[in-house]
């Protein structure tokens, strides 16, 4: 069986990899901070030296990386080596980056000889720990007859887009409806708390009806129970939510509640909220109800003191 590369191990990097380890696939790994490969080693990967020697040792390689810079890195882009590095290499790009950048980055790799294939998923944590991934394909996919068996770990369903970066465009299409969803059932959750209502009982309604989704569900027990361990992370989802304001403004198109989203998602990574589950922009809201309680407070406080002074 021929060697697969997989680099970036992390949130969801390592239960992708290790779905492929369980496959039987042959994984030849490699993450900056070499601890987060110990589990996958355990389990039967090779740890591989440097990103360098995946590429030697694996002609597909998948990277599930964090941004364009951190790829440009591992790949030793506009340097001398990335010809070589590529040349008669798959190249599949899973996380998510910029439509531009990764058209760009297609060139550069079909220009030294190699193949490149977009492959961002949609999904957080649980589903990459169930194998239960959305994956959009553009590119390459086709002149390699085993990528979809490769993929088909990782990713309950493949849907082809086209050329690069139309499947980049999907996944931003999709993170736009799923950011604005999240962010109206924390404001639904917000709405109701502060009314004193129930918020089990909210929880019970809003699973019962027909908006009900798998992540209406993970989310709103989150907020139910405070509980804002990571499945997708404030920092990122802040990060797709520029990548989508960013290809908007590029085609010159409205984005209402991308812009309101995207400043909700800023003020909670702006009070160290960063690290918080995507659920707990609901931080930005409860920050935003007490300065207006404490502004309608002062007035009316101003109010009483006008209306002593009167004559």
């Amino acid at each position: 069986m021929r060697k697969v590369g997989f680099i970036g191990i992390g949130v969801m990097g390592q239960p992708m990899a290790a779905n492929l380890i369980g496959a039987g696939v042959d994984l030849v790994i490699w993450n900056r901070s070499l601890e987060r490969c110990t589990p996958l080693q355990e389990r039967g990967a090779t740890v591989a030296k440097s990103a360098r020697q995946v590429f030697e040792l694996a002609d597909i390689v998948i990277l599930m990386l964090a941004n364009g810079g951190a790829m440009d890195e591992v790949l030793e882009r506009r340097r001398p080596g990335f010809n070589d590095l590529v040349r008669n290499r798959t190249v599949i790009h899973m996380g998510t980056t910029s439509p531009g950048y990764s058209a760009e980055l297609a060139a550069d790799v079909r220009s030294a000889g190699g193949f490149y294939v977009e492959c961002p998923v949609s999904g957080s944590r649980k589903p990459a720990e169930a194998g239960q991934l959305v994956g959009m394909l553009a590119g390459d996919h086709e002149r390699e007859p085993a990528l979809r068996e490769t993929l088909a770990p990782m990713c309950q369903q493949l849907f082809v887009c086209g050329e690069v970066p139309s499947a980049l465009l999907m996944k931003l299409s999709v993170n736009l409806f799923l950011i604005t969803m999240v962010t109206g059932l924390c404001e639904s959750y917000h709405f109701a708390d502060k009314n004193g209502l129930d918020v089990r009982l909210l929880q019970a309604v809003l699973d019962a009806g027909p908006m009900a989704s798998s992540v209406s569900k993970t989310k709103l027990s989150k907020l139910v129970e405070q509980d804002f361990s990571v499945q997708a992370s404030i920092i990122d989802v802040l990060k797709n939510a520029q990548l989508v304001s960013e290809a908007s403004n590029k085609a010159q198109l409205a984005s209402p509640l991308m812009d309101v989203c995207l400043d909700l998602y800023s003020e909670t990574a702006s009070n160290d909220g960063g690290g918080l589950d995507m659920a707990g922009v609901v931080r930005a809201l409860e920050s935003r109800t007490g300065s207006r309680q404490a502004s309608g407070s002062e007035a009316g406080d101003s109010e009483v003191s006008h209306a002593r002074n009167r004559p």
